[in-house]
């Protein structure tokens, strides 16, 4: 997949600019991308277990927003009842990723949910999931990458039962596992063989780790004991220094989500942006990558997410660009294809940056 520019008769607004550059995404949830309208019409097909209020409620993000599990665990128990959803809402997020000019996204699904929940089949499941990767790339020109999550609020058995689905259905298409939900008293550990059996089977690797104020060692047991090859959130890192610069040696990277919500209902509004891991976590030498995470109940695009790093924590251009090359160091592609995209997409970076009107130049803390 080519890159190119757009034409540089006019300047560009910081958000025209962020909203051009070429992005990979690799932490987002598709339970969490799912259009309003489109939860409303799975509602009514599955005869209105929800109310509106309710529905509606699940949309709204409030100065101290509430977590979003509830709404996946709707999804799962509730409103996805076939195969033909799990494509609709996989064929729609990529669609939206791609209006924002991510050219590559590797996205969350959590089997368990869908095989015991909404009663699919993984096989079934996971061809839908793929058959819609297939029509997003034709149609929008999007690279989609599936990521199984392990559904940490089930048994570690669910975790390894899962992999094994996952191992008996290989496909190019998904690359890799990851760890989900809520982290509190859900600590990796729990989770070791799961991984062990991914690894064995060369599947790549992330966890969440470190998200809802969870201590700095469950980042550490996801690096050194489940041996996964990049972090999701792991904003507590900051807390132990020490390992932070272990972190940052080993380059490690960490996607991690400007508008995650912990941080907005814990700290005061008007410490929110300062007092933010987010803000620390290149000073101590982590590498780091923006991403939406759960983008229509976040209320935030693409886009949104890159220029929060700029308004919210204080970051410059050439600050974006190195979140930018983390992203590909990140991603799951093979070498060749990574060269390609970091030469095209630099060059792109840097024609749309000279293009506008004021840059940014103020920086973290």
């Amino acid at each position: 997949m080519t890159s190119s520019a757009a034409p540089t008769s006019a300047p560009y607004t910081l958000e025209s600019m962020l909203h051009a550059i070429p992005k990979v995404e690799l932490h987002c949830h598709l339970f969490g991308t799912v259009r309003h309208e489109t939860f409303k019409q799975l509602n009514l097909r599955a005869g209105a277990p929800l109310a509106a209020d309710e529905i509606e409620s699940f949309y709204t993000r409030g100065e101290k927003p509430v977590g979003v599990l509830r709404v996946l665990r709707a999804l799962d128990a509730q409103l996805v009842r076939g195969a033909g959803d799990l494509y609709q809402l996989t064929l729609e997020y990529l669609q939206d990723a791609a209006s924002h000019n991510v050219r590559y996204a590797e996205f969350f699904w959590n089997p368990t949910g869908t095989v015991h929940g909404s009663g699919i089949p993984y096989a079934m499941a996971q061809g839908a999931i793929v058959r819609a990767i297939h029509d997003a790339q034709q149609e929008f020109g999007i690279v989609g990458r599936l990521i199984a999550a392990i559904d940490r609020e089930a048994s570690a058995e669910a975790a390894v039962e899962m992999v094994e689905w996952v191992k008996a259905h290989r496909c190019d298409e998904v690359i890799g596992i990851g760890i989900d939900y809520r982290e509190n008293d859900r600590p990796p550990e729990l989770f070791t063989q799961a991984y062990a059996d991914a690894k064995k089977a060369g599947l790549k690797t992330t966890a969440h780790a470190g998200e809802f104020g969870m201590p700095w060692t469950n980042v550490r047991t996801a690096l050194d004991v489940l041996q996964v090859d990049r972090i999701d959130h792991g904003y507590t890192v900051v807390d132990q220094p020490d390992f932070a610069r272990q972190c940052a040696e080993r380059g490690v990277i960490f996607t991690v989500v400007p508008t995650n919500s912990y941080y907005l209902r814990t700290l005061p509004p008007e410490r929110w942006a300062l007092d933010h891991p987010i803000r620390k976590m290149p000073g101590l030498g982590l590498r780091i990558h923006p991403n939406t995470d759960d983008p229509t109940l976040h209320k935030v695009t693409p886009t949104k997410a890159w220029l929060m790093m700029v308004r919210d924590f204080g970051f410059n251009l050439d600050d974006l660009r190195g979140f930018m090359h983390n992203g590909l160091d990140g991603a799951w592609i093979d070498d060749t294809q990574r060269r390609a995209w970091r030469t095209q997409w630099s060059e792109a970076f840097d024609t749309l940056r000279a293009r506008l009107d004021t840059e940014p130049t103020s920086s973290p803390l």
